[in-house]
């Protein structure tokens, strides 16, 4: 449970700060139209590949739509999947973060994707935007980061500066907020190094409070967060349109790399480390990964929830990247937190 200073507390409010009656409806039904919206926009981009939908229904409640697009010309494999599921058992990783939502019923809905293309110089991606009911509780979470294989640091600045633009349209301090907090979430701990260059990630958004809600109190995202101050409070209607400019913002964030990278011609050493550096993937969303938690520990579609697991992948013990190489500044720059906002090419 949280007990520091960032842990997201029930106040009571006005009905002004409280969801309208048609809350789930309408949040549901943008999260599939940004799911057709992304699965059309990446089948036109890879050319030869086609979504797969396999329909599904959760016997508590709730179910889902599971696109999947195999063995494409760009990827790989891709996966974008809705869910909305509802019940009366709330599971244990979220009673741990919101013990007030705990006796009540539950309602969640989210959009989620991830992206594994064939190219190593083609970075993974992925995004997932969520919304979440329980009696009096309700927030708003999500967020997309970037894992790249091989370092372009222009790419990385474009991923950021775009989601920048985004987030500046509704609050000039949510990207420094959310940024640092994406840092501190996709960290795998015991390999001392980030998943890969970030973007944003934010959870518990009730517009009530301090903008970081996370578990590390003396992190870099709770420092900003504490000069920052208590945020004025924002509506539901001001949250959910913060989520869609987001998810809006996710296809001129991310296709813009492809089409610049996918050309470039790769061989045996570069398709090896693409696999390997796979692994640290598979590490993060099968350890930390909150929404795998989540979905298995509510009996979601188990091979929806791992659908963001990359087709192949490899370890290799003790492995060291060469001195001076692309795969050594990975490690030397990329996969440490960086201000990307702020960069600027040498010439």
């Amino acid at each position: 449970m949280l007990t520091n200073s960032h842990a997201p507390t029930l106040k009571a409010v006005s009905s002004k700060f409280l969801p309208p009656t048609d809350a789930k409806a309408r949040v549901s039904q943008w999260m599939k139209q940004l799911q057709d919206e992304i699965t059309q926009a990446l089948s036109d981009l890879d050319g030869v590949g086609k979504f797969q939908e396999d329909a599904w229904e959760r016997p508590e409640g709730g179910g889902g739509r599971s696109r999947v697009l195999r063995e494409g010309k760009i990827f790989e494999q891709a996966g974008v999947n809705f869910s909305e599921v509802w019940g009366s058992h709330l599971p244990k990783s979220i009673l741990d973060q919101r013990p007030e939502a705990e006796g009540h019923k539950f309602y969640a809905t989210g959009t989620s994707l991830v992206l594994h293309p064939r190219n190593p110089y083609v970075p993974t991606v992925h995004l997932n935007y969520r919304y979440f009911e329980a009696g009096p509780v309700w927030w708003f979470g999500g967020g997309a980061d970037l894992t790249p294989y091989y370092p372009f640091a222009e790419d990385a600045a474009h991923f950021h500066q775009t989601l920048k633009q985004a987030c500046d349209q509704h609050h000039d301090e949510y990207y420094p907020v959310f940024k640092r907090w994406c840092d501190e979430y996709f960290y795998l701990k015991h390999r001392n190094e980030t998943r890969g260059v970030g973007g944003l990630f934010f959870d518990y958004q009730d517009g009530q409070g301090a903008l970081y809600r996370g578990p590390n109190p003396n992190g870099p995202a709770a420092d900003y967060s504490d000069k920052v101050g208590v945020v004025e409070q924002r509506t539901w209607e001001d949250l959910f349109a913060f989520i869609q400019g987001c998810g809006r913002a996710f296809l001129p964030a991310y296709a813009p790399i492809v089409e610049r990278r996918d050309g470039i011609e790769y061989g045996d050493r570069e398709r090896n480390f693409q696999l390997y550096r796979r692994g640290r993937y598979v590490e993060f969303n099968l350890v930390y990964d909150r929404g795998t938690i989540f979905g298995l520990q509510t009996n979601g579609r188990t091979e929806s929830i791992l659908m963001s697991l990359p087709p192949l992948v490899r370890w290799e013990y003790g492995y060291q990247p060469e001195p001076n190489s692309p795969e050594a500044e990975l490690y030397e720059t990329f996969l440490k937190p960086q201000d990307w906002i702020n960069w600027t090419p040498i010439h």
